[in-house]
């Protein structure tokens, strides 16, 4: 219960409501569609895959979306010594899961609704393996929401160097996630250069579940997973280790 009231609060101080946040969302993902719909465009189509188009480019922008929401969402998470800490139920972990949770129920009812509107339009939706997304979109967001762990604690740390990390690592998906070209027709040297992206390989794992043409299969579920909980455990230490160090500077 005290979970749910926390991910309420988290959206209405978003948005005022979750009806704006939604189509906050919305307006987001529509807004990455219409550029990259202009740049493809521009540049030609020669490298997207065979098959809807539109689920080409959403395939991309939904796993891109949620990982930098969660990872923003955990990042701007409550610190162990803002005001909001101060009362009894409210915990920095609880925080850091209301704001998760809050950004993963924005955006997948946001996902929904232009899946919803792309199936009516569009004369419906075909996707090769359904049950192969599920991984893909959870392991897109948990890594958002590990690694925005570790940036929260080095932001707290050094706030004005990883303040300007994160911005760049934000800014830098937008080329090595693999969006624009599909890791199976990189070659090998670039593979290289994105392969330390976990969003590199949920975004080719999810066009391999949606795609029945797209089989070259150079990238791993397994990379996103242990790269979740590597940073996981790097990010609940960091704020065991940052608690103490609050708590040691005020008795000092």
């Amino acid at each position: 219960m005290l979970v749910y009231h926390s991910i309420v609060r988290d959206v209405r101080v978003r948005s005022g409501s979750a009806a704006l946040g939604i189509l906050s969302e919305v307006g987001q993902i529509l807004l990455f569609f219409v550029i990259f719909y202009l740049m493809y465009t521009i540049l030609g189509r020669s490298v997207a895959i065979r098959g809807d188009f539109f689920l080409y480019l959403l395939s991309g922008i939904f796993l891109l979306v949620i990982h930098m929401g969660a990872l923003n969402a955990v990042r701007k998470a409550g610190s162990s010594v803002s005001p909001m800490m101060m009362h009894s139920p409210m915990s920095v972990i609880l925080a850091i899961i209301s704001g998760a949770l809050a950004t993963l129920f924005l955006q997948t009812i946001a996902i929904m609704i232009i899946l919803f509107f792309v199936f009516i339009f569009r004369d419906g939706i075909t996707i090769y393996n359904p049950k192969g997304i599920v991984a893909p979109l959870f392991f897109a967001w948990a890594s958002g929401v590990s690694l925005g762990m570790v940036f929260r604690i080095a932001g707290t740390v050094a706030p004005g160097p990883f303040g300007i990390f994160s911005k760049f690592y934000l800014r830098a998906q937008m080329i090595s996630s693999g969006k624009f070209m599909p890791a199976a027709y990189l070659p090998a040297s670039m593979v290289a250069w994105f392969s330390w992206n976990p969003l590199f390989h949920t975004i080719d794992q999810m066009r391999l579940a949606v795609f029945i043409n797209y089989t070259r299969e150079i990238t791993s579920m397994a990379y996103p997973i242990y790269f979740t909980m590597v940073c996981l455990v790097i990010g609940l230490m960091g704020d065991l280790w940052l608690r103490q160090f609050v708590t040691k500077s005020k008795h000092g």
